[in-house]
């Protein structure tokens, strides 16, 4: 067996750097804050040109099909880039979730559409299912597919949604064009609006069958588990590095606020917390890369500490700014939102803790 080695390697840097340069120019923060005004800005030119130039809508496809060929571990870069940006892209949703689902059961034409860029899909299931929960709210008919699911992330962006179907033996895979009489998208009010969120509604949707659909959805939803961990690094990691910067330049009674004991005390506790964070997050990118066996388990293990510990960082950025980080021009908000939002995505730590007990044999006390 080979070492591990949870390195960046050089292609990983290079791409981390031509990521950050497009969100630096293309959705500063500044913009992103935006993104709750009515009507908020328009970002689809961002995922356009991170799809279609930079090529990473791709990313996970072979090239066979027309893909990069990579692996999560350069997708788990870009995600953690879309964290540190909180990126209003439907990368996650489209290039990661669909993509993977729909490769794994077998598809090659829409995935040759969606590494192409001239496609975006949305994986059609609640974003807080869980890659071991059952799925099963839209069904087949005779006369096509019927059936509400709700809160699906990049369903309103998307223009094809991959669907899990209850078929008559037993879950398949779907697609359905979102732009179809039959089927009702309709956005909801969510606490992080740069990751929008929508209930779907089918009313006898015509829809093209792609194969079965447990293996895909399950590989979809625990690779989507695995890299959220990098966006929650990503997240965590730039509100540390702001706040410890914030605190080496805030004066009070002539002093900065980072020299006092208590405030060293916290951000010291959270560099630990940070750094652990992106060694789970890693180990999670690195197992799901190799197709180890333990990538189920470094996946819960991920979850189970990386959504506890983003929060954590962003809880801490707008305390440690004080009255500037309450703002609604200052963008500590927005990393909270994204934090909580995440800390509930593809089950919440605690039911990952439970899951790990069982994916280790740990007996129930």
């Amino acid at each position: 067996m080979s070492a591990v080695n949870l390195l960046y390697s050089d292609t990983e840097d290079a791409l981390r750097d031509s990521v950050r340069q497009l969100f630096a120019e293309r959705c500063p923060l500044e913009k992103v804050v935006r993104a709750y005004d009515s009507p908020p800005p328009d970002f689809s030119g961002v995922w356009r040109t991170l799809a279609t130039e930079l090529g990473m809508a791709g990313l996970l496809v072979p090239e066979s099909l027309g893909g990069a060929g990579a692996t999560t571990r350069e997708a788990a870069v870009v995600m953690e880039e879309i964290g540190r940006a909180v990126a209003p892209v439907p990368f996650l949703s489209s290039a990661v979730l669909a993509t993977v689902a729909l490769t794994t059961a077998g598809d090659t034409e829409v995935v040759s559409a969606l590494a192409a860029g001239e496609l975006t899909a949305a994986l059609t299931v609640p974003l807080s299912t869980a890659p071991w929960e059952a799925v099963g709210k839209v069904s087949a008919g005779s006369d096509g597919l019927s059936g509400e699911v709700t809160s699906v992330a990049g369903a309103a962006e998307a223009d094809v949604l991959v669907v899990p179907v209850v078929g008559t033996s037993g879950l398949e895979l779907h697609t359905v064009s979102r732009d179809d009489a039959a089927v009702q998208v309709s956005p909801i009010l969510a606490l992080d609006m740069t990751r929008p969120l929508a209930n779907v509604r089918f009313s006898d949707a015509p829809s093209s069958r792609v194969g079965d659909g447990s293996d895909a959805l399950m590989a979809a939803l625990q690779t989507g588990a695995a890299l959220l961990a990098s966006e929650q690094l990503g997240l965590a990691q730039w509100c540390f590095e702001t706040t410890l910067a914030y605190t080496k330049e805030r004066k009070q009674f002539g002093r900065a606020i980072g020299s006092y004991q208590t405030i060293k005390h916290r951000l010291s506790d959270l560099w630990f917390e940070v750094s652990s964070a992106a060694a789970a997050a890693r180990y999670a990118a690195d197992t799901s890369a190799r197709g180890d066996d333990d990538a189920a388990v470094a996946a819960s293990l991920a979850q189970a500490y990386c959504s506890g510990a983003a929060v954590h960082a962003a809880e801490e950025c707008v305390q440690l700014h004080g009255g500037i980080g309450m703002t609604w021009e200052y963008p500590a908000h927005l990393f909270l939102k994204r934090a909580k939002s995440d800390q509930l995505a593809f089950g919440t730590g605690y039911r990952h803790r439970s899951r790990l007990g069982e994916l280790v044999d740990l007996p129930v006390t």
